[in-house]
């Protein structure tokens, strides 16, 4: 088989102008006008409001190609499309050969009676997204979030490209995915499925390939190959192949693959390679690891199960939602991606929920979780609004099931398939649902709860399916009951409810939740004028799309800390609000590990500079979240919890094997003179979360001292001290804080920067930072007493550029809770 890359180098033009410019493919509109300087950065102040005219209009792409002789003389000549954005007319010379309507699919189309010898033309008219959904939604209202371009549910396009309430309105369209020719006369590998059968230390591995030959006369010959983790290779050889075959591997002392912080990640190569006397036809190769991955929905004695069991262990799942990581989805790159799992798993998480209002991800980011140990909780492309199940979208969402699952299916990270985010809820709670409509309302359940279960229980039965997200098991059956299924919670944030309202509930797995907080001086930098830099200023609020939500920051910060004295201190309270809330909610959880099984926070990545619920900002810069997580998510987590004028020591242990702990507890004055201290001694059980203490501390904690008393824990594993909690007995805005006259010293090693800090007083919350570059700190936003010294490592391939050790010294900055008023 012969391919021809038609990637690369193409011609773009508005179809109501005259001007051609270079593009590139895979690409996009707004991507090349970009580069090209026609339009300024859509990041920039309130330039997102030029890209609703930009994707008004019609665009044209084009290129030639040469075809030989020879390449007419196969049977089959295919032009492959893997991915249109979105309404598309395709032509070859001239002819039109086919027209697509759906961003999440792959294309192919046969192209053979319209090629000649020679150079031939491709033409590629892609047509505006806005005039369409307008055009359609005139025809038939359909719901969907008022944050997004009205009428969006029409079109299968990301839904988020439209707008949403932490995106902006820049409805992208372009050839976003590679284009190729396929030349083949017979035996091109159609489909490769991949199943396991799990006994005792032995794992069955089927391959099922699926081959298309042009008769049963075909002489077509098929090898497969298994290599495991050690480079060992299994070969199966069979010769006049029919068009569907079942190799079995037999792997005796099978190497498992697990999830982060469970164990290892060993892969297994399988290659599928066609051929015929003249050579190889075609071949294929995918990466698989062996385990089970189960989600477990069972009666017991809260309501129901909802926990995923891998490898017959059940885990508690760590992580945070995923949405597309650029709105100009052609400046996404394998490197960003790989860096976004990285900074995942230096903060310990084992799952991230691909949130369904996005794009299907492309391949490497199920390779990188695979090889990361990242589960992966997959939406279908669906969310938040209303669909109308007619034929042609039936149909169309069909084929984007099959295209999707069978791309996916194969990898060791998927976890679950769900239908939806927040369909099912949002018909029974949100209001705003056209209720009587009951047309729509069964074209839910047709679509979620029949169709798209039946097609995977064909095209991949060993993966779990979910319905929505959050829901307690289909049906319309209290989505939200706190007691089965997963929840989305939002009162903390959208309820203006406090942190503590976490502790009411023990969800069996909370999928959603977040607070907001802004990004830090460097990123706000980039979009904004000094003029701008106010919270309520026109920009400011326009790289906020939550409505009333720098209000919301603002009530919190009153409940919790001092007024701040500048705009970049109000940056850094907001960070240290949107931490303390997650962590209260996640140890909380963590503390009730076996009820509850699972945390995913909103939002783990931004598409673009703004406010919004991320742990790590649109330049993959760390909020205090993201450094908070490294320690919530922690395998061996202590927390503290406190109840009137005691306080709980809670150990959770995430690991295999239990753990002998010991904990130095103190009472400090805020000069961090202690009052009185003691220790603890006790055993983490494996997979347990256990109260390990209870500190009854009313005769060293009154009314008179408690504004300027604190508690600090610190947990000792083998004589190794690995984490430090302290707890306040008031709001930080009503704490006795000193000037803790922060100081630090660096020294340098070969590959890294130590900057040993020290303080003169109790300081919470020290931040550090370098004044121009970037870096990764091995801890941020700690607490220190004074007395101790906490050296911090900096990784010099952290380093967004090269630093001598003085030009270091002279970057670093430090500040703590002390300097915010």
């Amino acid at each position: 088989m012969e391919k021809i890359n038609l990637n690369g180098s193409w011609v773009m033009r508005s179809l109501d102008g005259e001007k051609s410019l270079e593009a590139s493919v895979p690409g996009s509109v707004m991507n090349d006008l970009l580069k090209h300087g026609e339009i300024d950065d859509p990041f920039y102040r309130d330039n997102e409001r030029f890209a609703y005219d930009i994707a008004s209009k019609d665009y044209e792409f084009s290129r030639e190609f040469l075809v030989e002789e020879n390449l007419l003389h196969y049977k089959n000549l295919v032009l492959k499309f893997e991915g249109l954005d979105t309404l598309s007319e395709i032509k070859i010379n001239g002819k039109v050969i086919a027209k697509t309507n759906n961003m999440h699919r792959i294309y192919e189309f046969n192209i053979k009676p319209y090629l000649v010898i020679g150079k031939n033309k491709l033409e590629v008219t892609l047509f505006s997204p806005i005039q369409y959904i307008s055009a359609k939604q005139k025809e038939e209202k359909l719901w969907g979030v008022v944050d997004a371009i009205e009428g969006y549910p029409h079109i299968r396009k990301g839904h988020s490209m439209f707008g949403w309430d932490w995106g902006p309105k820049i409805p992208d369209l372009g050839i976003w995915r590679g284009v190729s020719l396929l030349a083949w006369d017979t035996g091109r590998i159609d489909d490769v499925y991949v199943t396991q059968k799990h006994e005792e230390n032995e794992v069955e591995v089927n391959v099922r390939v699926k081959v298309e030959t042009s008769n049963s006369n075909d002489q077509v010959n098929l090898i497969v190959k298994m290599t495991n983790p050690s480079g060992r290779e299994e070969t199966f050889c069979m010769e006049h192949i029919l068009k569907e075959e079942v190799i079995t591997f037999n792997v005796t002392d099978p190497q498992l693959w697990w999830p982060n912080n469970y164990g290892e990640q060993p892969l297994y190569k399988i290659e599928v390679i066609t051929s015929n006397e003249a050579g190889v036809i075609d071949q294929k190769v995918l990466n698989i690891g062996l385990r089970t991955i189960k989600v477990k929905h069972e009666p017991d004695q809260w309501g129901k199960s909802f926990e995923f069991e891998v490898n017959g262990l059940s885990i508690f799942a760590m992580g945070a939602n995923y949405i597309p990581e650029d709105s100009l989805l052609a400046r996404n790159s394998m490197e960003r991606t790989k860096q976004l799992i990285n900074d995942c798993v230096e903060a310990n998480f084992n799952m991230i929920r691909v949130w369904g209002g996005g794009t299907y991800p492309e391949d490497y980011f199920f390779d990188l979780c695979d090889q990361k140990g990242i589960i992966v909780w997959q939406d279908f492309m669906f969310a938040c609004s209303v669909y109308d199940l007619n034929d042609e979208f039936r149909t169309n969402v069909e084929q984007e099931v099959i295209d999707n699952v069978k791309r996916i299916r194969h990898h060791a990270s998927l976890g679950i398939w769900c239908g939806n985010n927040e369909v099912e809820e949002a018909w029974v709670y949100w209001g705003d649902m056209p209720d009587e409509d009951y047309k729509h309302k069964a074209d839910y359940i047709k679509l979620f709860e029949f169709i798209i279960p039946e097609m995977l229980k064909e095209i991949d039965p060993q993966t779990c399916y979910w319905s929505s997200s959050p829901s307690s098991g289909g049906g319309f059956n209290e989505p939200r009951n706190p007691n089965e299924g997963d929840m989305h919670y939002w009162e903390v944030w959208h309820g203006l409810k406090p942190f503590s309202e976490y502790e009411k509930f023990h969800f069996r797995f909370c999928s959603e939740f977040g607070f907001q907080s802004f990004p830090s001086m460097k990123t706000i930098n980039t979009f904004t004028e000094p003029e701008d830099r106010n919270i309520f200023s026109h920009v400011m609020e326009n790289h906020q799309k939550n409505g009333a939500a720098n209000g919301k920051i603002l009530f919190y910060l009153s409940e919790n800390f001092l007024y701040p004295k500048d705009f970049d201190s109000l940056l850094y309270a907001s960070q240290l609000l949107q931490a303390e809330a997650i962590k209260y909610g996640v140890e909380h959880w963590r503390r009730n590990r076996g009820r509850c099984m699972g945390s995913l926070y909103w939002q783990l990545n931004d598409c673009w500079p703004v406010a919004s619920w991320s742990s790590l900002d649109y330049f993959g810069r760390w909020k205090a979240l993201h450094y908070f997580a490294k320690n919530f998510y922690s395998p061996v987590l202590m927390s503290l919890r406190e109840d009137g004028s005691d306080v709980e020591i809670h150990l959770t242990n995430d690991t295999l094997a239990s753990i002998d702990t010991s904990i130095e507890w103190a009472i400090r004055k805020n000069t961090s003179e202690i009052i009185a201290q003691g220790t603890v001694k006790s055993v983490a059980k494996s997979l347990s979360a256990q109260q390990c203490e209870r500190l009854s501390l009313g005769k060293y904690v009154s009314e008179e001292n408690k504004r300027d008393t604190y508690l600090e824990c610190k947990l000792f594993v083998k004589g190794e001290q690995v984490a430090v909690k302290t707890l306040l007995f008031t709001k930080p805005k009503h704490f006795s804080f000193l000037n803790p006259e922060l100081t630090c010293e660096v020294t340098e090693t070969t590959d890294t920067f130590e900057v040993a800090i020290s303080s003169q007083a109790f300081a919470k919350y020290i931040e550090l930072d370098l004044h121009e570059a970037d870096c990764k700190f091995n801890d941020n936003y700690f607490d220190l007493s004074a007395g101790d010294v906490r050296t911090i490592t900096v990784k010099k391939e952290s380093l967004s550029k090269k630093l001598s050790l003085d030009s270091f010294k002279d970057q670093v900055k430090l500040r703590s809770v002390y300097d915010i008023a």
